[in-house]
């Protein structure tokens, strides 16, 4: 793998497949007692955001501590960033912390590589999330998912399995970075939306598109349905919700139209009522509180990875079965 983790087309589908591997091993530490591993002992992990999101950077948190990383959570609000301070001023006030790792979110698309390709630090940058762009992470996470779900039944890969991405696709960078993952591991990406909430350049993303959910649907693999970004917006994208919910909301009516092994995923958080149904949210198809427990194992995987793991990430010797 490259130093830093800035996109998702930073993956071949070498390293993508060694992410998903990894990951594996570490998952079956969820079901241990002693959840830690020493694996990067000594090592110092930061969690600088600029923007809130609870589950990702406790997820990241619990990652590194599960790997015996020491963490240092810095939140804007309330810092010295709140007063001002620049990107450059924090960069190097952790440099002189001596971090290893800075996973950075941030509301401003590419801030991530700007920290990555300054010089300003030494350490790995992992991309938490920047503005509407991408969240690799969050790709790798639902890719393991599937991957999990539905490999064994194929070979072992995702080549040929059908994938439909819905909703606020303009404003996701979930979307963005399932698009450019999903393609590398061999997976065929539809992204279902009304015209409004395609973003320009939709056409030059490696994907199908459809403004047509229940044609889509009977084909799937895998429903993954998006959340409406409404604090991103500034103007009507649809006339109300209630017609968004008819036109492209997952409910039990559709979900009966789905294939027996149809998974349904959503990165949430979800609006229940909105893009779907509590019903649907809390069936046996899906996957959605899966995917924050394989959240953590594939952040370790990549923490791992990034901070030099050579040796196998996962050893049974002297841990408790």
């Amino acid at each position: 793998m490259k130093r830093h983790l800035l996109s998702a087309a930073d993956l071949t589908r070498d390293d993508a497949e060694l992410v998903l591997r990894t990951a594996e091993e570490l998952r079956s530490l969820a079901d241990r007692p002693i959840k830690k591993l020493p694996a990067l002992r000594g090592r110092t992990v930061v969690n600088l955001f600029f923007e809130d999101s609870t589950r990702t950077r406790i997820s990241f948190e619990a990652a590194a501590k599960r790997l015996s990383a020491d963490v240092i959570n810095f939140a804007a609000k309330g810092s010295s960033l709140s007063k001002g301070e620049s990107l450059k001023d924090t960069a190097l006030t952790l440099e002189a912390m001596g971090a290893d790792a800075v996973v950075v979110r941030h509301s401003a698309s590419g801030a991530p590589h700007r920290l990555a390709n300054s010089g300003w630090v030494r350490s790995s940058v992992v991309n938490a999330g920047d503005g509407t762009h991408e969240h690799p992470t969050q790709a790798l996470l639902d890719a393991f998912t599937m991957w999990r779900h539905l490999a064994p039944q194929s070979g072992g890969s995702l080549d040929g399995r059908r994938v439909a991405i819905v909703g606020d696709v303009l404003h996701s960078r979930v979307a963005r970075s399932n698009a450019l993952l999903l393609r590398t591991l061999g997976a065929e990406v539809t992204l279902v939306a009304p015209p409004t909430l395609f973003p320009v350049g939709i056409e030059s993303w490696p994907v199908e598109t459809s403004y047509d959910l229940d044609s889509v649907l009977p084909k799937a693999d895998v429903v993954m349905m998006l959340r409406v970004q409404r604090e991103r917006m500034h103007g009507g994208f649809f006339p109300t919700a209630r017609e968004y919910s008819r036109r492209y909301g997952l409910d039990g009516r559709r979900m009966a139209t789905l294939q027996d092994h149809t998974i349904v995923m959503h990165p949430g958080p979800m609006v229940r009522g909105m893009e779907i149904t509590a019903d649907v949210a809390d069936s046996d198809r899906s996957v959605i509180v899966e995917q924050v427990t394989n959240g953590v194992a594939v952040r370790m995987a990549v923490l791992y990875l990034l901070l030099g793991g050579s040796q196998p990430a996962v050893s049974t010797e002297g841990l408790p079965e």
